[in-house]
């Protein structure tokens, strides 16, 4: 095992050096400014799927004949405007309505955006800054509808810091954000690893190398290479998009902070994002280095994305749904689990699940190398003309 890991180390370090120093490098630091406009619009399809997603609830604290009036005013409205455009209004039984309840109600458990109390006439909508501004106007056009009147009712605010409801939507945006980020850098980083031993088997090169030290430290090494590669210019990517958030004057503070808070979420998406490039990238090294020439490789390259794809989905559909088996599968599911993993700690503060995630993606990891190596061994270390003419089929089916 310890000539092994020597051995890993040593081609790590020629092949990391021999990338770095190389003219193409600085052409693959450039790579992100194409797909930057694909994530901008990524971040706009989150954005509109929160707002699909975020479904509103306002509690009403006031006299229960004023109650069905609005409940009866919402009912008119939605049948013009559609259900989405209004908040839900749940009726809170036998509450004082007094400031000090209502505080304690919207920082509890349930899910309410904010309560309307007082009057149909004098309304007070209390919630967080972000929720009174998104619904005080929509909540005056219900009240001015009950009371049948033309003169506009104005809206009394009070605000409160964070209900339970924002910080959940706050958490949901943080676990979007993070997930699209890893798998951008996924599908950027980690497709490269296809091609890593077409160019050394056409030289014969990899035969040398197979014939000095063990195969498993060839691909092991190769792996950390590439993944030593892509932290470099992550680091690099990094450093200027900070440098122009501070140019611009970002504020900081209004970020949704994850549960587990940002300086062990930024931790968990470099150990994320790690363990997602090693297990993708371990099983694209044993697919690409059964492809002979680069035309084998681009025909890859598509079934590939579409992989990729799919498992991001699978992750991404599994945000709102904590606990659940779709869920848990996505937690589960060795090549989702990074992205899954990394969504719960937006939402969920307990760390030592991370612990688990990590040794159970790093124990796959090592699986799939060793099917890579017997693959490859099995199928393409192989002399004579016979070998030559396997097509690729064959020699991953190994017949």
């Amino acid at each position: 095992m310890i000539e092994t890991i020597r051995a890993a180390f040593v081609i790590a370090r020629r092949d990391f050096t021999a990338i770095i120093f190389s003219k193409s490098f600085f052409f693959f630091l450039l790579g992100p400014l194409f797909p930057l406009g694909i994530g901008v619009a990524a971040g706009g399809l989150g954005s509109q799927v929160s707002r699909d997603i975020d479904n509103s609830i306002v509690g009403v604290a006031i006299d229960r004949q004023e109650t069905d009036r609005l409940l009866a005013a919402r009912e008119r409205l939605a049948n013009s405007l559609g259900e989405k455009a209004l908040p839900e209004l749940v009726v809170l039984q036998d509450f004082s309505g007094e400031e000090a309840d209502i505080v304690a109600e919207l920082r509890s458990n349930q899910s309410y955006t904010a309560i309307l109390s007082g009057t149909l006439a004098e309304p007070v909508l209390t919630g967080s800054s972000r929720d009174v501004e998104r619904w005080r106007g929509k909540i005056a056009l219900l009240a001015e509808t009950a009371l049948s009147q033309p003169a506009a009712v104005t809206i009394q605010t009070r605000l409160v810091e964070q209900t339970s409801s924002s910080s959940e939507r706050n958490q949901l945006v943080t676990a979007q954000g993070g997930q699209a980020l890893l798998i951008l850098l996924t599908m950027i980083l980690a497709g490269m690893v296809l091609s890593n031993l077409v160019e050394e088997k056409t030289n014969k090169i990899i035969e040398i190398l197979a014939a000095a030290i063990p195969m498993d430290a060839i691909f092991l090494g190769k792996l950390f290479a590439m993944l030593g590669m892509a932290l470099v210019g992550i680091a690099v990517w990094s450093t200027i998009g900070l440098a122009i958030t501070l140019a611009i004057g970002v504020n900081w503070s209004a970020l949704p902070s994850p549960a587990v808070g940002w300086p062990l979420f930024g931790l968990l998406m470099i150990f994320y994002f790690s363990m997602a490039y090693l297990l993708l990238g371990s099983l694209f090294l044993g697919i690409g280095a059964m492809a002979t020439t680069v035309r084998e490789v681009q025909t890859l390259s598509m079934p590939v994305t579409m992989g990729q794809l799919l498992v991001f989905f699978v992750a991404y559909s599994s945000i709102t749904k904590l606990g659940q088996p779709v869920e848990w599968f996505a937690v589960l599911f060795p090549f989702s689990s990074p992205f899954a993993m990394i969504a719960r700690a937006a939402q969920m503060d307990n760390v030592w699940q991370h612990g688990l995630a990590l040794v159970w993606q790093g124990i796959f990891t090592m699986i799939i190398i060793r099917f890579s190596v017997m693959l490859f061994r099995r199928n393409v270390m192989k002399s004579g003309q016979a070998a030559r003419k396997k097509s690729l089929l064959s020699r991953v089916t190994g017949k």
